[in-house]
């Protein structure tokens, strides 16, 4: 019954990731701003593929992490060759820990123990049951950059270890993105808080899936935890956008 579970799952995602093809291209173009060829840029949670095919879209290389065994073979026998498919997580240590499943909605699978508590009344995840645990291998940033070069862009939606995975990294990025849900603020607030320790950033945000920044111009620090906390108030989940800033 598990595997049943698991192969609707992913059917699930695929229809709701690939229903709208074209805006794999509309994906690929907004990230132009953020990587092109020569470039590295890293899928941290590559789910079903669709960003990380967005980002291939910029001539970069692209190396996808997913720690969710039927994704990770699929992503492999899907995934273009010349995308390298690795099958961790990533996170504050190397080693293995465990991930919390849900066979249904798998692409909300996390790191966190406690997801459950976490996400209560939200009612976004109102119909989800993290109904397995599966243990996983863990890289941190600072071991993939070692490895495979410093990215210029960073994508990462780990469902609430956001915050883990800046953990695992020592040195300023020239670019990346994180998700944020109204149900675990302080894992945006913790990851804004990590990039200031790191460098001097600017931010922006974007919520749903309009690939559209909602400031016309980039913001400090101060100003994108107000735009977070105004998004939260309102239920809106999103992404944050941070850029080192010239000079």
């Amino acid at each position: 019954m598990s595997g049943l579970r698991s192969a609707a799952g992913l059917a699930r995602s695929l229809i709701i990731y690939y229903s709208r093809p074209h805006r794999i291209g509309r994906t690929g173009r907004f990230y132009r701003q953020f990587a092109g060829p020569g470039d590295v840029t890293f899928d941290i949670g590559g789910h079903v593929g669709n960003r990380s095919r967005a980002l291939r879209r910029t001539g970069a290389k692209v190396i996808t992490l997913e720690p969710q065994p039927l994704f990770y073979r699929f992503l492999k026998h899907t995934l273009p060759a010349d995308i390298t498919v690795l099958p961790l997580a990533v996170g504050p240590h190397v080693g293995r820990s465990s991930m919390s499943v849900s066979s249904l909605h798998p692409t909300v699978s996390s790191l966190r123990g406690d997801i459950d508590r976490a996400v209560k009344g939200d009612p976004g995840f109102d119909a989800v049951i993290w109904d397995e645990t599966a243990p996983i291998e863990m890289i941190t940033l600072d071991a993939l950059i070692a490895e495979h070069g410093e990215p210029a862009f960073i994508k990462i939606d780990v469902e609430g270890f956001e915050d883990q995975v800046l953990a695992g990294l020592s040195r300023p990025v020239p670019a990346l993105a994180f998700e944020f849900l109204p149900s675990m603020a302080d894992v945006a607030e913790a990851c804004i808080a990590r990039l200031e320790s790191l460098g001097t950033y600017e931010f922006n945000l974007m919520t749903g899936e309009k690939l559209r920044f909602l400031s016309p111009s980039w913001v400090d620090a101060a100003d994108i935890r107000l735009r977070v906390a105004a998004a939260v108030h309102e239920g809106r989940s999103g992404d944050v956008y941070a850029r080192r800033a010239a000079g």
